[in-house]
């Protein structure tokens, strides 16, 4: 059946439409139509409606048949939460968590702190509004259920970590045949020239308080250049990919060093890796830690300090003539390795900053002798002492100074002096104790560049996506617990940018455009409802896709109502 539409005009100059509702058959051979009621007197809606019921007959019977006169309403969003739902058990997330109550609550939490950032009262507000108890099976739940949530997480941290690496040594093993499709050439390439060892990447950060009641904070080296907060020191460790593994919270006067004995004992006990290479930059592995890490039997990559170049120049073990854009090698008789490379644009930015610097000196010297040509009563002293203090802030003093030449000043460059200081500009020398049998000069300096992964992490974590801070707890085993959320999230988005790469979409986009996608909830009666999930529309297909995540086409509906305790304040203006 079909419905006919026909417009004609009349000898008159009239325009009509009719509308018939027909059905085709065959009759000796032949295509034949019969009406079987005409439709224009009921009007163009009812034709309309009539074609789209026809249209989409066995949808609309299927409905009809599960939930006769059903009770259609709009539910809550379903596409964000169930897409992370479905990462967070292929990545393992889920597992590692558990099927309990508590295990549910956490991965709420990680799922809430990719969907939307904030406290753990936002994070309930969150499941008032997304199908985050229908879609993990969990019961009502508030505030306060998931502070406690905080500690238990803190108290099972080393459990769910050492899962998470289980998870991760048997996937290698079984092999990644699906991931690596979606990685590009460039990044399989580098996987290919690996060498066989387990590779740490691990670095740390700082992030402040606002406040003074944590009790983690103190006043510490604060790389966010808020002078005057307190602090407290984060240390992530990562695998070779740049997937994080572990956490760790320290004082905020902790120094950088001091973190890495609690990784190598975390590695070696904890996850009971063997043939392990810890990757660090040169502020973190120093003496005292390659000590350790040889005691543990573990190898190590790091770089070296520009004093300890000039050390080594000094000592003619290597050439200036080594700094080169290619790679070049210098094996000690102790077995260290020593890899060389001068990076040609580093060397550009820091001549261009040491130009601007100077010119900046420049300026102020200028100033100040117009400032002497004016004012008779000046005093020259005075004035050359605060541009020598502008060359010392800015470091300059070493090849720039300042003289008087009556109430005129100068500034006095030492040509030799510059081109010493400058001669290491670029320059990087990174040191292994691995063998060239076990990696590369190449494989050396690749992993070395690895670790801009783990300062990506940071930025994602701390002041990006999921935003670390501010920190809503004051307690310590929660601040850990709330770190740990933080970086299983990390997990998830890691993941997501990686799938999502080909889209011109950020992942807080992408889930937002995810988040728009909700269930449609079916009553029927007294009977329980269930969420029906429609047809997505392109951008969300197209999203879908990418992340090779199927909708279902029903979800239970538990009808759980989530609510804050706290509520807001009537006073709020």
């Amino acid at each position: 059946m079909f419905v006919d539409r026909c417009k004609y005009v009349t000898k008159y100059g009239k325009t009509h439409v009719r509308y018939l509702m027909r059905e085709s058959f065959r009759e000796n051979g032949k295509v034949r139509h019969r009406t079987i009621l005409n439709l224009t007197p009921y009007g163009e809606e009812t034709a309309l409606a009539i074609q789209h019921a026809l249209k989409h007959r066995r949808e609309l019977a299927a409905m009809a048949n599960r939930l006769p006169g059903a009770l259609v309403r709009q539910g809550l969003s379903v596409g964000a939460v169930w897409v992370l739902f479905q990462l967070a058990q292929e990545l393992g997330v889920a597992g590692a968590l558990g099927e309990t109550r508590q295990g549910k609550l956490a991965l709420w939490q990680v799922l809430a702190r990719a969907i939307g950032q904030g406290s753990r009262l936002s994070a309930v507000r969150l499941a008032s509004e997304h199908a985050a108890c229908d879609v993990l099976d969990l019961e009502s739940f508030h505030e306060d259920d998931l502070y406690e949530n905080l500690d238990w997480l803190t108290a099972n941290q080393a459990k769910i970590e050492q899962r998470l690496f289980g998870w991760k040594k048997k996937r290698e093993r079984f092999g990644e045949r699906w991931a690596l499709s979606r990685e590009p050439a460039s990044a399989r390439s580098r996987r290919d020239c690996r060498s066989s060892d387990t590779v740490f990447l691990y670095d740390v950060t700082s992030s402040y308080f606002e406040g003074r009641c944590n009790e983690l904070a103190a006043f510490g080296y604060n790389r966010d250049g808020k002078q005057g907060k307190r602090q407290m020191v984060a240390g992530l460790l990562c695998d070779s990919q740049g997937v994080p593994l572990s956490i760790e919270l320290f004082r905020g006067n902790m120094q950088d060093p001091k973190t890495l004995e609690p990784q190598i004992r975390k590695t070696a006990e904890r996850f009971a890796a063997e043939n392990v290479v810890f990757v660090g930059d040169r502020g973190m592995i120093k003496g005292p830690q390659i000590k350790e890490l040889g005691a543990a039997g573990f190898n190590y990559i790091t770089a070296i300090t520009k004093p300890q170049i000039e050390t080594l120049l000094v000592r003619d073990e290597i050439q200036m003539e080594l700094f080169d854009e290619t790679l070049n090698e210098v094996v000690t008789s102790d077995g260290v390795r020593y890899i060389l490379r001068r990076n040609p644009l580093r060397a550009e930015e820091l001549a261009a900053s040491r130009r601007d610097k100077q010119a900046s000196v420049k300026q102020l010297a200028e100033k100040q002798t117009a400032y002497l040509a004016e004012h008779p009563l000046a005093s020259v002293e005075v004035a050359v002492r605060k541009v020598a203090e502008r060359i010392a802030r800015l470091k300059l003093s070493g090849w720039l100074s300042v003289a008087a030449d009556g109430r005129r000043l100068f500034l006095a460059e030492d040509s030799p002096a510059l081109a010493e200081a400058s001669k290491l500009d670029g320059c990087y020398c990174l040191t292994t104790d691995l063998t060239p049998a076990q990696a590369s000069k190449e494989t050396i300096h690749e992993r070395y560049k690895d670790l801009a992964q783990v300062e990506r992490a940071f930025r994602t974590s701390k002041t990006g996506h999921l935003e670390l801070r501010p920190i809503h707890v004051r307690l310590e085993r929660r601040t850990r617990g709330h770190a740990l959320v933080v970086m299983l999230a990390y997990r998830l988005v890691l993941e997501l940018a990686r799938r999502w790469r080909e889209l011109d979409m950020t992942v807080e986009e992408g889930l937002q455009t995810l988040s728009t996608l909700c269930a449609v909830e079916v009553q029927l009666g007294k009977s329980p409802a269930v969420n029906e999930i429609p047809q997505p529309r392109a951008s969300v297909r197209k999203l879908l896709s990418a992340a090779g995540v199927s909708l279902p086409a029903v979800l239970p509906h538990k009808g759980v109502c989530v609510s804050t305790k706290k509520k807001l304040s009537s006073r709020r203006k």
